[in-house]
């Protein structure tokens, strides 16, 4: 048994006995005594079994009306304030639906994936604090949480049936979480919606207006809805619309949703092939795959027919970029899940991603720190290793002049400390596994999804650029 200093909340004490990873911990507060008891299989205690084939049940039905027109909203730059970044700006399929970089640039920059650079008349206040996360099988039924942190997530006891941040100011009409997660680009200054009075959309997010009449979601769906192109296309998807209810903002998110599970529905690869009765994988990804559901442990978290069980870990991942702070905030820390739940048990806890076409959607880690996914495999599987060994230059960072440093978590030793402390032990994996499993990985791809169904448009009704 191992006895595990906790870093950052002194009174912990961490137990982890041999054969099941056991984390007690004791948090005292000013005046609480908090007792979190986790349980997750270590590796080697128990073999996980390979999933059945994906089947077409495993997705919601989608409207082909609505993905048609959800594609030219994804690709069109009049969502963001300026009309000037689209939804494929960070999340391009040339990039396998993410961009290339370890933290994008949204508002303020110019050009596309790692080519992305700062507007010298107009530049970022600051790099988006997450990566990119990949769109691949969102439109699957078992994705009820969205996001690193999972503030958005399904929750059939609201009126809406979702939790959010908005909390009771949540609107009614968003058919699914993957439609409601498009609410939060299009209000993040950094991200869309521009810097305060650079437009009407940044004013009203500034000033608190996001839904009801002069609010920023009206703002974009009034836009959208002034072009006699879309106003077809809606009529013609939502039967409601061509009988006189106005476009709503929800109606755009919704058809992006269709879109997205659409045009990224990934399951077709050599694995989905093999569970289907179709030809073994080679030598080397069978070897992968053994260990991947043997004795790595790897599918304790990635689990079932997407490689994901939906939950949160800490896993010790090195922390760069501004973090995840509010405005009036000076660190640069990012607590992750803790930040929704407000639980220190979940500090540094974030989403386990789904794996499909994985080898494809570097730079990985809930911040991009690696671009080298040997590497990233090599530290994900022993965290215990710590963070002193980072290799910063494994970040893909754009230059940007920026008040904080992107370094200034890993430049204080308390946070990492804390950061290593509640990540959890894994089995180390050496040079030859890590390439096994990288070889399993690769069969994970599938290279039609990554392409699309439908493409990039040739041009959006707006008539303004597309990023290609």
């Amino acid at each position: 048994m191992v006895v595990c200093s906790p870093g950052r909340f002194p009174s912990a004490i961490r137990l982890w006995p041999c054969g099941i990873r056991t984390a007690i911990t004791l948090c005292r507060g000013d005046s609480t005594l908090r007792l979190a008891l986790i349980l997750v299989l270590v590796a080697g205690a128990a073999r996980s079994e390979v999933p059945t084939p994906v089947t077409d049940a495993d997705y919601m039905p989608v409207s082909q009306a609505e993905a048609r027109l959800g594609q030219l909203l994804f690709y069109d730059p009049i969502l963001s304030g300026n009309r000037n970044i689209a939804c494929a700006t960070c999340h391009h399929p040339r990039f396998a639906t993410s961009d290339g970089l370890s933290l994008g640039i949204g508002e303020g920059g110019i050009g596309l994936g790692p080519d992305r650079k700062p507007n010298p008349a107009n530049p970022p206040e600051q790099r988006i604090p997450r990566n990119a996360t990949a769109l691949f099988n969102l439109g699957a039924r078992e994705f009820t949480i969205l996001f690193h942190d999972g503030r958005i997530e399904a929750d059939p006891s609201r009126p809406s049936g979702l939790r959010s941040p908005l909390e009771d100011d949540m609107v009614m009409g968003f058919a699914s979480v993957l439609s409601a997660q498009t609410m939060f680009p299009v209000l993040s200054p950094d991200e869309m919606a521009g810097h305060y009075q650079e437009n009407d959309v940044s004013t009203a997010v500034r000033e608190g207006l996001i839904t009801g009449p002069g609010g920023a979601w009206s703002l974009l769906a009034e836009r959208v809805g002034a072009i006699p192109e879309y106003k077809a296309m809606f009529d013609a998807a939502y039967p409601e619309i061509a009988a006189g209810r106005p476009i709503a903002f929800t109606d755009l998110s919704n058809a992006i949703a269709a879109f997205i599970a659409f045009e990224w529905r990934a399951d077709r690869s050599a694995f989905d092939a093999m569970l289907r009765g179709g030809p073994p994988l080679p030598e080397l990804a069978r070897e992968g795959m053994d260990l991947f559901y043997g004795e790595a442990g790897c599918a304790a978290c990635h689990s079932g027919r997407f490689q994901t069980d939906h939950g949160f870990h800490a896993m010790g991942e090195p922390q760069i970029g501004p973090g995840k702070a509010e405005r009036f905030e000076s660190h640069s820390r990012d607590v992750g899940r803790m930040r929704v739940t407000n639980r220190e048990e979940d500090a540094f806890a974030f989403r386990t991603p789904s794996l499909r076409n994985v080898t494809a959607t570097g730079p990985w880690g809930h911040d991009g720190a690696w671009s080298d996914l040997s590497a990233f495999l090599t530290h994900h599987s022993d965290p215990s290793v710590g963070l002193a060994g980072y290799d910063r230059g494994l970040a893909v960072l754009p230059s940007l002049d920026v008040a904080k440093s992107d370094w200034e978590i890993l430049d204080t030793p308390d946070e990492v400390g804390a950061i290593e402390a509640a990540a959890v032990p894994g089995r180390p994996l050496n040079p030859a596994e890590v390439a096994a499993i990288i070889a399993f990985l690769e069969s994970l791809r599938d290279q039609g999804a990554i392409d699309g169904r439908l493409g990039i448009p040739q041009s959006v009704p707006s008539g303004l650029p597309i990023d290609r």
